[in-house]
């Protein structure tokens, strides 16, 4: 279990670290738009992103 979570944390910060590596004027640009969204736009880009994360891994089960 705790190998798998290693793992699973390793590849997320493999995932996030690819768009600021390659593309930083976008992520920065991306960062800019999203901090002037309102609390709920945010919540709701959390929550999109939770529900992504859920299928996967359940897709991938």
């Amino acid at each position: 279990m705790g190998s798998t979570l290693l793992m699973a944390l390793g590849l997320m910060l493999i995932l996030e670290g690819l768009l600021p590596l390659l593309l930083p004027q976008a992520w920065r640009d991306t960062f800019k738009r999203m901090i002037e969204l309102k609390d709920g736009q945010l919540r709701f880009v959390g929550l999109m992103s939770v529900i992504g994360g859920l299928v996967l891994f359940l897709l991938s089960k």
